[in-house]
């Protein structure tokens, strides 16, 4: 893994008031095209909050800025489970985003192969161009999480997808997870700034795992092009020494 950035902080709420403070900053200092790809999860949930509210949402650049999903479980997008949802009741729908800029995983009307294809075409389209280059990245930001069991977006372990390095989108299916769409290692892997967002106890053992480099876990394979950062709270860091 690429040596990290590490921030560690009292408890999952100041992580999600320095997240938001630290994508408010990235938001403003870039010119043009702002791009991020979204985690689902209940940390990055008091994140999207956070830039909804103010002062924050006044301070934010709603217009210029694109927003995708890291991943999605394939399901209607007013399904409680559904990541879009959450994300729109949580902060898109209670800001001045442009709808043009909101580009959410196809899961309804669609098979899930069928709906990678065209989350993937979005991006191409996005991005300008079919191939990825080291010298131009498709995100500024991609925020992340981190499961029990060490995947990240829906990258589950032992699943075909993992060694998918030409497609942008893949499908993953598992028994107790479901059928979702995530990115692939190469489109997550294309961005500035990558973002674990780690939070409570249940995931301290993992996270040690994965930053002690255990390959057998998904999220340690990730090889972002750009900053990786953990932001940590002191539940999930422990002794400290994440």
């Amino acid at each position: 893994m690429t040596k990290p950035i590490i921030e560690i902080v009292d408890d999952a709420g100041a992580l999600a008031e320095l997240a938001a403070d630290w994508l408010l900053a990235l938001a403003r200092l870039k010119e043009g095209i702002f791009s991020v790809a979204l985690s689902g999860g209940s940390t990055p949930r008091r994140l999207y909050q956070l830039l909804a509210s103010t002062p924050r949402r006044d301070l934010f650049p709603w217009d210029r800025t694109v927003w995708f999903w890291g991943d999605e479980r394939f399901v209607p997008h007013d399904d409680p489970a559904s990541n879009y949802r959450m994300v729109n009741e949580a902060m898109l729908a209670l800001v001045p985003v442009p709808p043009a800029n909101v580009h959410p995983m196809p899961t309804e009307g669609i098979a899930p192969d069928a709906a990678a294809s065209v989350y993937e075409r979005t991006l191409k389209q996005f991005y300008g161009a079919d191939e990825l280059a080291a010298n131009k990245l498709l995100f500024d930001v991609v925020l992340l999480g981190l499961g029990t069991n060490g995947h990240t977006a829906s990258l589950f372990p032992g699943m075909a997808v993992l060694q998918e390095r030409r497609r942008w989108v893949g499908v993953m299916t598992d028994p107790q997870a479901g059928t979702r769409l995530t990115l692939t290692y190469p489109a997550l892997e294309s961005s500035r700034e990558t973002a674990f967002l780690v939070a409570g106890e249940d995931k301290r053992a993992v996270l040690r795992q994965i930053l002690d480099g255990d390959m057998s876990l998904p999220a340690a394979r990730l090889r972002p092009q750009g900053t990786l950062r953990f932001f940590v709270d002191r539940a999930a860091a422990g002794d400290g020494r994440a």
